[in-house]
């Protein structure tokens, strides 16, 4: 893959997907779309567009969509730094943003250690946008948005990502810059267009309303279909959200015959 979005002339139900997956994995946050734009004002054009008054991270932006249910655009100028502008190619990724000296020695060590950090991030490529907007999946504004974001408990991300290894299968690997990982999830996700996962940071989970039990799935809007067609099998095979508890102390012959099968 390139730097350069996915592009997709996919008719997209978020609304029906949103059911679906509410349905499958009973999840607590609402899942969002995030889209870019090459200008400010075809962003300013989706409906009922909300507009920042104040400053904020694009974390804080991102929890207005997942946690109140906006619909939130912004362009560079609503942003409180360079850090969550980069991320998603609102910023150059220059030489002072590379360089990591606002975490040195909070984050990381010494600048050293920071440039390091900066370095490993995967962030959008600048100049081809000027704007960024974030929706409820089910609200159908963003049409389809580039991304989906997805907030799960451990136990639903795992049959979520059952659900998407059900066809097709590929071992997926991530990894985690630590700090910063919204790089992990969204930065990573634009960029290439791959199912991206995160520990989401301290910085999503003081800004942005991440709950401490949340992890956060990335994820273009053509690989949700498959995901829902994932977990309807898994759910007829008995492979499903809750996961009940077995108990440590049973004999787990009778409960392995049904999730590990011999046939």
């Amino acid at each position: 893959m390139t730097d350069q979005l996915i592009s997709s002339d996919l008719i997209f139900d978020g609304a029906a997907v949103v059911a679906d997956l509410n349905r499958l994995l009973r999840l607590r946050t609402t899942p969002i779309g995030m889209k870019l734009f090459p200008s400010r004002a075809e962003m300013e054009a989706i409906p009922r567009i909300r507009r920042p008054k104040d400053i904020h991270t694009t974390d804080q932006i991102v929890g207005q969509a997942s946690r109140n249910g906006w619909t939130v655009g912004i362009t560079m100028d609503d942003l409180v730094g360079a850090q969550c502008g980069t991320v998603i190619g609102l910023h150059p990724r220059d030489e002072r943003w590379l360089s990591g000296d606002k975490m040195a020695g909070v984050w990381f060590k010494d600048q050293a250690e920071a440039a390091k950090h900066q370095a490993s991030m995967d962030v959008v490529a600048f100049g081809q946008f000027e704007a960024m907007a974030v929706s409820p999946l089910a609200s159908g504004r963003l049409d389809p948005p580039d991304i989906c974001l997805i907030y799960a408990t451990p136990a639903q991300m795992i049959l979520f990502i059952n659900g998407l290894q059900w066809t097709g299968y590929k071992k997926l690997d991530w990894g985690c810059v630590g700090e910063s990982a919204c790089a992990d999830s969204w930065g990573r996700a634009l960029k290439t267009g791959e199912p991206s996962l995160s520990i989401p940071c301290f910085a999503e989970r003081r800004y942005g309303g991440v709950m401490e039990d949340e992890l956060l799935m990335a994820i273009p809007p053509s690989y949700l279909p498959k995901v829902v067609a994932g977990l309807e099998a898994l759910s007829k095979n008995g492979l499903r959200y809750p996961i009940p508890q077995y108990g440590v102390n049973n004999d787990v012959r009778a409960g392995m015959g049904m999730s590990y099968s011999d046939a």
